[in-house]
């Protein structure tokens, strides 16, 4: 029996401990609702402020995100060029039709070597006749200027020390005039391309570093608009955590903007630019698209702007609410 007393008397106690914790919940929840709520309402109440605030944000995002789409639509170019490394042998003026495939042969045989192929100087100035549109020109001259050729592909296994190392092997050889590495001009294009990215991951970064100011200022005015508010709320007993939550939102509230701000600046941009290039890679008969941000793309940026706009709330409302106490 008293045992059984002691259960009942336990559960009883158990009962308005786990009450509490739901009223606690549910109030926790609710004022979020409401901080959420009227902080939009404010944020609209003032279309002027706001709309300047979501314009300054969506520009200093729109920035950089819009050189790092221009950025990976000219990868999306340059990949149909990464083609395998080519070695071009071009071949003294005396070297006969016979000893050119006796070369070829050699150069096939060799273990660093994938596959080789063999341009004569009639198929190359027909070839560039084609595709220079220079066919008068060309008629008129008196003999062919160009050299035979031979194509080596070394083995995809070989790194570009090595490659480097075959092409000024092959430039050894007697019957070689000259050799050339035909990727040189890619690995510069690379390499630009990668000075390109770190420039704009470093505009990007003072860009996001000024928004954070930009939020930062804006909430503090907010805060300062609401001082006799806050200490109202501090003298009724109202944590910081209850204080700050509305002003969190409100930063919430200006980063989404932005971001959707961004988001339309930079495919309003891209649709201005996506005919003159539709046009421009037409003439070259080019099957280039310009690609823009896509679904996931523009989620991302508003994400990221509301990301910012927190982080913006929250260190001016950690610096300027502890200076608010009632007297």
């Amino acid at each position: 029996m008293i045992r059984r007393r002691k259960a009942a008397r336990r559960k009883e106690s158990a009962r308005p401990s786990r009450t509490g914790m739901l009223n606690r919940l549910s109030a926790w929840l609710q004022h979020h609702r409401l901080s959420a709520a009227d902080s939009l309402v404010r944020v609209i109440e003032n279309p002027g402020s706001s709309l300047l605030t979501w314009l300054v944000i969506g520009i200093a995002l729109a920035l950089p995100v819009g050189m790092n789409v221009a950025l990976d639509n000219v990868s999306k170019v340059s990949e149909g060029w990464d083609s395998p490394a080519q070695i071009s042998l071009f071949l003294q003026e005396g070297v006969s039709g016979e000893r050119v495939q006796q070369l070829e042969a050699e150069l096939a045989a060799l273990g660093a070597v994938r596959e080789t192929r063999f341009i004569s100087r009639e198929e190359a100035l027909d070839e560039f006749r084609e595709l220079s549109g220079f066919a008068d020109v060309l008629a008129n001259l008196e003999e062919n200027p160009l050299p035979n050729l031979i194509l080596v592909t070394p083995s995809a296994t070989l790194d570009e020390p090595a490659v480097s190392a075959l092409r000024a092997e092959l430039e050894d050889n007697a019957e070689v005039a000259e050799a050339v590495l035909d990727m040189e001009w890619l690995q510069r294009l690379n390499t630009l391309m990668e000075l390109s990215r770190r420039i704009v991951l470093a505009v990007g970064i003072m860009l996001v570093t000024g928004v954070l100011l930009i939020l930062g200022n804006t909430i503090r005015l907010a805060i300062e608009s609401r001082r006799d508010e806050i200490v109202i709320v501090k003298l009724v007993g109202g944590s910081n955590g209850f204080v700050r939550r509305p002003f969190l939102y409100t930063g919430l509230w200006y980063g989404v903007g932005g971001g959707v701000l961004a988001a339309i600046l930079v495919s309003v941009s891209l649709w201005f630019l996506e005919e003159p290039i539709a046009n421009l890679a037409l003439l070259y008969e080019s099957a280039f698209y310009l690609t823009g941000l896509g679904v996931m793309g523009a989620l991302n940026l508003v994400i990221l702007g509301g990301l910012l706009g927190l982080g913006g709330a929250w260190l001016a409302v950690s610096r300027h609410l502890v200076h608010i106490e009632p007297r």
